[in-house]
């Protein structure tokens, strides 16, 4: 625990995954597809919603088992390097489907499913490896430099595909523009750039206990089964994971639909999205860093609390905005509170996590953030369209609302006692 090599090859995982997030499903490819695979932009939103919720959908299925057969065999890293290389070639795949193509929608939406289901298993078995790392009092602001540096990275990356493949003026000469190939090129980027900064974690995080080198398949459905019972008696984990169910449901709503947004109702071109998508990133990434040490100071839950009161005026203000002025600074204030929610989520949970079940209760964790995370944007593909984006995006504020009112019946101190005793 505390290796310090470990710990940063640890923290450049998140550099290296979060490009995928970050210009596949939140600021490029997602606002390219929305105009270029639909007659207009509402449908196209309508469309890239159901990828997004079928993605869900599998990620609430797979991710306790993937966990559980990761624990069973004591291989978590080798299903972090599968995921991780999945994640890549599906990726890269995306940029030879062109509008034009027969079923074009059904292949872009079918691939992307594919590259996103594995890049969220891979982060449940990344994030599985936190406890083993650091001590309870450091989990926090490792947790808060794991996502500061990932959104740093993203933006790194935002930036070099915006001026080699997006700008007119500096893009790369050799690459074609028809159909978008620039854009969608970007996708190779983002695959080289994972497979690259992946390596450290490949090669200095390990698993801290050799198992069996078969996979038991069986063994690890009763493990899971056996788990399954056992988290219903940690009654803060269920209490948190059933928050974090609700409000995570509105977080990645609004951030990964927040570049159709200003696109759709501000009328944002590709590279006031793609700069729009730099400054989130940069107030992220210092939001994650800062709140990191408030995370060790004041506990998880208050961390949270607080970033949950914010993004709720955030979002609302970006509903209500005349205009991108003030759109500007509903999304500055959403960035400043989306990365400390996220890393405050994982490093509560990593405090709540019995030593023995690392990979399954965060199997769960992930599973508290899919299972019904389709309905956000259920909710907006079936709001946008009749009533439009403002109307759509006002309603995922119950999300953050109910979220908070659950997350205040959690006792984090009993939380982590609970842990302390089963590791006892």
């Amino acid at each position: 625990m505390n290796d310090r090599r470990a710990v940063r090859s640890w923290i450049s995982y998140d550099w290296a995954i979060s490009a995928f997030n970050t210009l596949v499903g939140t600021f490029i490819y997602n606002t390219y597809f929305m105009r270029s695979f639909a007659p207009n932009e509402d449908v196209g939103t309508a469309l890239w919603a159901r990828g997004v919720i079928a993605s869900a959908i599998l990620i609430a299925i797979l991710s306790p088992i993937l966990g559980a057969v990761a624990d069973k065999s004591g291989r978590r890293r080798r299903y972090l390097i599968l995921m991780t290389l999945v994640c890549a070639g599906f990726t890269v795949l995306l940029t030879f489907v062109t509008p034009g193509d027969s079923h074009a929608v059904l292949k872009a939406l079918t691939i992307y499913v594919i590259a996103n289901v594995a890049f969220e298993m891979a982060t449940v078995l990344y994030n599985s490896f936190l406890p083993d790392l650091v001590s309870e009092d450091r989990i926090g602001r490792v947790s808060g430099y794991g996502w500061g540096i990932g959104y740093i990275g993203g933006l790194v990356v935002m930036v070099l595909a915006l001026f080699l493949f997006v700008e007119e003026g500096t893009r790369l000469s050799f690459l074609p523009t028809a159909e978008g190939f620039n854009i969608r090129a970007t996708n190779i980027l983002v695959a080289l750039w994972v497979v690259a900064f992946s390596i450290p974690m490949f090669l200095f995080v390990k698993d801290t206990q050799a198992k069996s080198a078969k996979v038991d398949i069986g063994g690890a459905f009763r493990d899971l089964r056996q788990t399954f019972v056992e988290v219903r008696r940690y009654r803060e984990i269920v209490k948190f994971l059933v928050a974090r169910l609700v409000y995570n449901d509105g977080l990645v709503t609004v951030f990964v639909f927040g570049a159709l947004y200003a696109a759709g109702t501000f009328g944002f071109d590709g590279s006031e999205v793609l700069i729009f998508g730099i400054v989130l990133n940069v107030v992220a990434g210092l939001g994650a860093l800062g709140f990191g040490f408030v995370d060790d100071k004041i506990g998880g839950k208050n961390t949270l609390l607080i970033t949950l009161v914010g993004l709720t005026a955030a979002t609302g203000l970006a509903v209500a905005a005349p205009n991108r002025t003030w759109f500007w600074v509903a999304g500055v204030l959403i960035g400043i509170f989306v990365g400390p929610n996220q890393s405050a989520s994982r490093s509560l949970m990593g405090r709540f996590v019995p030593e023995k079940h690392k990979g399954e209760f965060f199997g769960f964790f992930a599973f508290s953030g899919k299972v019904t995370s389709f309905m956000g944007p259920m909710l907006l593909a079936t709001l946008v369209i009749p009533f439009g984006q403002r109307v759509a995006v006002a309603s995922l504020l119950v999300f953050f609302i109910v979220g908070a009112l659950i997350l205040m019946t959690v006792d984090e101190k009993a939380g982590i006692e609970a842990a302390r005793a089963a590791d006892a």
